[in-house]
């Protein structure tokens, strides 16, 4: 390949003829554009290109590495100079993302898939685990420490999310804005000696329900978190996604799907303890069970700072969320009231 395109190989491409490489788009709502070959690889072409480094390259080739095997099979990262240009990787027959198939679930009250997807977490962690990380940069002689950056991260984004949310979710919001501080406060005792590369942005959108089972995609880190040394964390802040994603498909089924909130409710409570209990029996001591709950909070936070800034027809989510957290009336599921 000349300079200045550069391949990293992960595994050889499967053979395609010249009549199977047919081309076409994957026609989903996507920041970049993936194109299927053949019905046996997706190219996904980075949109802009992502300055390198990036998290991708790596952890796609230490997954292989570790024997990890439950993502789309990568083949290629491709870089142009000081850029990633394209991803390769498998093409799985039958896929779905979580935004659909958890949402089925949710509406049908299935949990059963949630103990597997504690297993895959966990085996996910495991492999992670492996990968060296960057140490944490140390406090220069005669300088006032700084705040953990988990608590320093999750105090911004409560203040950000204060700022941006406005109107009677807004006003509501601020009055429950010292009981979410206090939550976070937990993080203030976040410790160095357990922090993995993580995945980052670990929600069911970026889980796969396919012909064989379920896959993790999408290693591109937190696109709401760029500053070095993000992704050096603790498995609970990914563990704290994906539970928060679950609350998130509850308030859709309820929106979309016209599913009884408590019913939702419910539902999304036992899923998240089916998902906990499997992540635990694999993970062992990865996880510091006091980091979920506040990250789970600044989750919430970092949603309506997204649905502020990009999609503010999504804030019916995270406010639905935080609503049932935090209920006016300990009884009251709080139903969704927002238009998507």
């Amino acid at each position: 390949m000349p300079a200045p395109v550069a391949v990293r190989r992960y595994r050889p491409l499967p053979a395609l003829s010249y009549g199977e490489a047919v081309e076409r788009a994957i026609e989903v709502d996507q920041t970049n554009f993936s194109v299927v070959a053949g019905e046996r690889v997706v190219v996904k072409w980075i949109i802009p290109p992502a300055p390198l480094p990036h998290p991708a390259p790596e952890v796609l080739g230490h997954l292989v590495e570790a024997g990890f095997n439950e993502t789309a099979p990568p083949y290629a990262a491709v870089t142009v100079g000081d850029h990633l240009v394209a991803l390769v990787t498998g093409f799985l027959p039958g896929a779905r993302d979580g935004w659909e198939w958890c949402v089925d679930f949710a509406e049908s009250g299935e949990t059963a898939f949630a103990p597997v997807l504690g297993h895959l977490a966990a085996g996910l962690h495991l492999a992670l685990a492996t990968l060296p990380v960057e140490p944490a940069p140390e406090t220069p002689p005669g300088a006032r420490p700084r705040p953990p950056d988990d608590a320093r991260r999750a105090a911004e984004a409560l203040r950000e999310a204060l700022e941006l949310t406005d109107g009677d979710d807004g006003d509501w919001l601020a009055g429950r804005a010292e009981t979410m501080r206090r939550e976070l406060a937990e993080l203030e005792h976040a410790v160095e000696d357990r922090r993995i590369r993580i995945h980052g942005d670990f929600h069911v959108g970026q889980i796969l329900q396919w012909d064989g089972g379920y896959a993790v995609i999408d290693f591109d880190g937190n696109p709401t978190v760029s500053e070095p040394g993000a992704a050096r964390q603790p498995a609970a802040r990914d563990v704290a996604q994906l539970t928060t994603s679950l609350e998130h498909v509850a308030q859709v089924a309820v929106l979309r799907r016209g599913t009884p909130p408590e019913a939702a409710a419910t539902w999304a409570r036992e899923a998240r303890e089916k998902f906990l209990a499997a992540y635990r029996e694999r993970a062992g001591d990865l996880l510091d069970e006091r980091l979920i709950r506040p990250f789970e909070v600044e989750q919430e936070c970092r949603e309506l700072i997204y649905a502020a800034r990009h999609l503010p027809r999504w804030r019916y989510a995270p406010m639905g969320v935080l609503r049932t957290w935090y209920p006016d009336d300990p009884d009251d599921p709080a139903p969704v009231e927002e238009t998507p």
